[in-house]
């Protein structure tokens, strides 16, 4: 079935490579990733491959859009090299500190700009979980958006999708052009040729930032953002101990145990007075115990 003007846009994302070796450095408050590779977000590029396939069975053009600083241009090499018509980085420092919602609206701008009738990216992050500003931005550009989908079929003038629902199973959605599209990592993406990949070196990458878009300053980055950054602290380096439910109990007791709060911190008990005493409290603990006779 031909399809007039059946462009594509496909947000990709950045996460952290959980394979080892990988360190994070603790600096004061904060968490340095210097020691963290990062790497495509998997689900994204499953998004890619399916645009890439609409692409050459329907003449789909297919825009690749990255937000973030200049080393996500490597990522856009990559989706011009399996196959992508054209790529977008935009990047502002003015983005730093935002939230979801923030976020939401740079990404809304600029698929108000491009209007596309198909925007694809992951359902999930890798390192992350779940992104809530591809959905946002379908919200504030009133299109329909279809999370976790497995499958994906084009019909005249609508999408139907096959995606995951609770306890395993499946349910078909349609929805109208233009709307927003949420892939789970199911499609394996194709590894591009040397040649594909000598020739995407050179791919033009376009660089957007905040004056191409005609969003004042303050709906973006901090001043933007609904959620205000709170005090936080670093994992501890010595956890405390904790005592577990007793392994000799019943299974139903010991889920009670768990669910009520049973796993808590042993407390400790302080003694005073002569040698004696404080010997003969120790071995009166011992013996409560368990430990000795």
């Amino acid at each position: 079935m031909p399809y007039q003007d059946l462009n594509i846009l496909v947000l990709l994302r950045e996460c952290s490579d959980p394979r080892p070796p990988a360190k994070a450095i603790t600096r004061g408050a904060g968490i340095s990733d210097r020691g963290l590779r990062q790497i495509a977000n998997p689900a994204d590029l499953s998004a890619l491959e399916e645009a890439i396939r609409l692409k050459e069975s329907l003449g789909a053009s297919v825009t690749a859009l990255a937000i973030g600083p200049e080393r996500l241009d490597d990522l856009l090499r990559l989706a011009a090299s399996m196959g992508a018509d054209r790529c977008i980085r935009f990047w502002d420092h003015g983005l730093d500190g935002s939230d979801a919602v923030a976020d939401a609206r740079v990404l809304a701008r600029i698929v108000h700009i491009l209007a596309p009738k198909l925007l694809f990216t992951g359902s999930r992050l890798l390192d992350r979980g779940d992104d809530p500003a591809p959905a946002l931005a379908a919200a504030m550009e009133a299109i329909p958006c279809l999370a976790a989908v497995t499958d994906l079929r084009l019909n005249k003038n609508s999408v139907a999708a096959l995606r995951k629902v609770d306890r395993g199973g499946r349910q078909e959605v349609t929805a109208p052009f233009p709307c927003a599209v949420l892939f789970e990592e199911v499609a394996v993406s194709r590894y591009p040729t040397v040649d594909a990949v000598a020739a995407a070196v050179r791919a033009p990458v376009e660089k957007w930032r905040l004056a191409d878009l005609g969003l004042p300053f303050w709906e973006v980055g901090a001043t933007g953002a609904y959620l205000t950054l709170a005090e936080f602290g670093v994992p501890r380096l010595d956890p405390v101990r904790v005592v577990t439910p007793d392994a000799q109990l019943p299974t139903f007791e010991r889920i009670l145990s768990l669910l009520s709060g049973g796993i808590k911190a042993r407390e400790g008990k302080l003694r005073t007075g002569s040698a004696d005493e404080l010997s003969a409290g120790i071995w009166q603990v011992l013996q409560e115990e368990g430990i000795a006779p």
